[in-house]
């Protein structure tokens, strides 16, 4: 099977029905994509796929077929950050930090889409995400400077 990843055409031998996050991480070494729940309840395993921010670990490999996908790794640079990874390192909102990799995913789909969302609308969209450590307020307030700084990579 062939899955168009972070602008690239990657090949994968994996059984279709495999979940695509073990795909991801295990198969193709992308391990910006972290594996929390298992469930689609946590977020920390979300990626975009046709620009739209979607949990990997309850997604079986098939229906990533003829999409494209688009994970941590395929956000910015280290020489032109995405808007929001500068400002979850100026920030440094999170405790654990193990939630904001699909935090951030969700954040820059939401910047991508509207670029000046409301901090209700901030909220809204990162709804879906668990963090253990209690640092919501602080993430929503990074993703707001993101949103304030612009220059989405």
């Amino acid at each position: 099977m062939q899955i168009q990843i972070n602008g690239s055409l990657r090949s994968c031998d994996a059984p279709q029905n495999t979940k695509a996050l073990f795909v991801l991480r295990n198969d193709l070494g992308l391990v910006g994509v972290k594996m929390g729940c298992v469930e689609g309840h946590c977020g920390s395993c979300t990626v975009l796929v046709d620009g739209l921010p979607t949990t990997t670990c309850d997604l079986p490999l098939w229906a990533l077929e003829g999409k494209a996908v688009r994970t941590p790794e395929g956000v910015g640079s280290p020489e032109h950050l995405h808007c929001v990874q500068q400002a979850l390192l100026d920030e440094q909102p999170g405790q654990c930090g193990y939630c904001l990799s699909g935090i951030m995913m969700t954040a820059v789909a939401l910047t991508e889409r509207q670029p000046a969302p409301s901090e209700h609308e901030v909220r809204a969209a990162l709804d879906k995400h668990l963090c253990r450590c209690g640092s919501h307020p602080r993430i929503v307030k990074a993703v707001m400077k993101a949103i304030q700084t612009g220059s989405a990579a």
